[in-house]
């Protein structure tokens, strides 16, 4: 029985860290002296970095593990597309590949505007209009994802920046509760 290798990447809910699963399903007879396993991580911005890998295990990488920052420095992990290749044994050139888009950073700053939009007392009319562009933003970050997962990476880069564009604009206009946006747009 051949090894058969494949990595998870799992949604940790926070900016700040990464996970990355071994379930491979590993030959029991092979040697215990074979070489280490190997994980490389394309960083978007910050090209590739061989954090430490233990197999059939949850590895959780932070902006230090990933070659971002210095121990005790740590930060928020850059959104973008994160290229994965997991290699058990180079004698035998087996290996696994994947790549995933991280929104993380950006889907906070969505979830803030939309516990804003809950707690505001708007006009009904504006209410609805924040709602509507709100569904639109997680509409494009929902398009994003898809694209990088159908390989798709330019289409996907187009769709995050419009939900960031979006984003920005819908937070620095206060989400748009004011009396003039009612005005503009309702009267």
């Amino acid at each position: 029985m051949a090894n058969i290798l494949n990595i998870l990447i799992l949604p940790t809910y926070s900016t700040l860290t990464l996970a990355v699963v071994d379930i491979s399903v590993y030959d029991p007879t092979t040697p215990s002296d074979t070489p280490a396993p190997a994980l490389e991580i394309d960083v978007p911005g910050f090209g590739i970095v061989n954090p430490t890998f233990v197999m059939e295990e949850t590895n959780i990488y932070n902006s230090t593990d990933l070659g971002i920052t210095t121990a005790g420095n740590e930060t928020s992990i850059p959104d973008g597309i994160y290229c994965f290749k997991y290699t058990k044994d180079v004698s035998v050139d087996t290996s696994v590949e994947k790549s995933i888009v991280r929104v993380d950073k950006l889907q906070e700053r969505f979830d803030e505007a939309f516990m804003r939009l809950d707690m505001m007392e708007c006009e009904r009319a504006i209410k609805t209009q924040a709602k509507v562009t709100l569904n639109t933003i997680y509409f494009f970050i929902q398009g994003a994802i898809a694209a990088a997962n159908n390989c798709a990476t330019i289409e996907s880069q187009k769709l995050y920046m419009q939900a960031d564009v979006m984003l920005d604009t819908f937070i620095g206009s206060n989400c748009g509760c004011s009396g003039n946006n009612y005005l503009v747009n309702f009267h």
